[in-house]
């Protein structure tokens, strides 16, 4: 018998960095990987390190307080950022420099200048940069991508996109609603997410002008937490509160096409809202769900022989993190990464800080081009 056998590659070892939801996200997809092997974690609570350590199996050696000794001893490749916003420059920076492909949670960064550091780190070690934007992966988000390729929408000029929470703002002191660690409040949060569904549905158009405002209507009074329950995570009632409740921006795309993006973790609305709306030349496409903000629906509206018609397939309900770590583990994998340095998610933070700066200046601000 003849012929070559070939040995499957060596299982990735996987580091993560947090150890709230979203870490505990990456660390359920990282163990449940065939290619990976979770190896360590870090986070500065003794009390969930020692209960993640024991949940996944993790040896003592594998259990760090502090990010910088996790990269210097685990011997990673790659590692996942779960991290208050302000720290994901930082644990990347690091990471990169030790040659560590790097799986970031939303946002890249708090601010466009450490967000190209980033890219400007990841292009120099020439590793992966990503962003967990899981709802990008969700089974309406992914056909509408392929009905948009396919041309039934034609040019998209317009679109609308938005999350509103009826009462949804994290607790009071948290790092969610302090400005140095958070970067903003929703929009920062989970209009992210919206503008990365919107732009990539649109094909990646380059920003050229943001119009926005912000407001702190609830924050500040202690309303808007969670099923109604007082914003104040703390037992005094006291913390900061130093970010917005509600953000709007109106944006200006290369080509000619404009997008009204909404965010708010608190609002007089009847239900929680995630949508995005496209109009294009000869279609458009409704993504969202009345009954419920996490409902996969898609209504792709176009003329069939002249007629009006309306597509809705039936979608599966997916768009979780572990998708979001099987796609970077695929670019890890994949034999080039001279195209996976993150260089689109700098679109996102360019968009985020304009518009934050435009609403603080009650003013559009123009984008300039590389």
């Amino acid at each position: 018998m003849s012929g070559t056998v070939t040995e499957r590659p060596a299982r990735l070892r996987a580091g993560v960095v947090g150890f709230g939801w979203a870490g505990q996200q990456h660390m359920d997809a990282y163990a449940l990987h065939p290619d990976v092997e979770l190896v360590a974690i870090a986070g500065l609570e003794d009390g969930p390190r020692a209960t993640l350590g024991e949940r996944y199996g993790l040896p003592e050696a594998g259990l760090f307080r502090g990010y910088q000794e996790m990269i210097d001893a685990a011997r990673l490749d790659v590692i996942s950022i779960a991290t208050p916003t302000a720290l994901h420059a930082p644990v990347a920076l690091a990471a990169l420099a030790a040659g560590v492909h790097v799986l970031s949670e939303k946002p890249l960064a708090e601010s466009v200048d450490r967000a190209s550091a980033m890219v400007g780190a990841a292009k120099a070690a020439d590793r992966v940069l990503d962003v967990s934007f899981n709802h990008r992966r969700r089974g309406d988000v992914k056909m509408l991508k392929q009905v948009i390729d396919d041309g039934l929408l034609g040019e998209i000029y317009y679109a609308k996109a938005g999350w509103l929470r009826r009462s949804g703002i994290p607790g009071l002191g948290t790092w969610f609603t302090q400005k140095s660690l958070a970067g903003g409040g929703p929009m920062m949060d989970i209009g992210v997410h919206m503008l990365d569904m919107a732009l990539h549905l649109m094909g990646e158009p380059t920003a050229e002008a943001v119009s926005a405002a912000t407001y702190a209507e609830f924050g500040p009074r202690g309303r808007g937490g969670s099923s109604g329950a007082k914003v104040g995570a703390r037992a005094d009632g006291t913390g900061a509160y130093e970010v917005e409740d509600l953000s709007t921006a109106f944006v200006r795309l290369s080509g000619g096409a404009t997008l009204l993006l909404e965010a708010s973790w608190a609002s007089y609305i009847e239900r929680d809202q995630l949508y995005v709306v496209l109009y294009g030349s000869e279609g458009g496409a409704v993504l969202g769900s009345p009954e419920a903000w996490n409902l996969p629906q898609l209504s792709v509206l176009t003329e069939l022989k002249g007629f009006p018609a309306e597509l809705t397939p039936v979608l599966p309900a997916d768009g979780n993190h572990a998708e979001a770590v099987d796609d970077f583990v695929a670019k890890v994998r994949s034999s080039s990464w001279a195209d996976q340095h993150g260089e689109h998610l700098l679109t996102r933070s360019t968009i985020v800080e304009a518009a934050y700066r435009s609403a603080e200046q009650h003013r559009e601000v123009v984008i300039d081009q590389p």
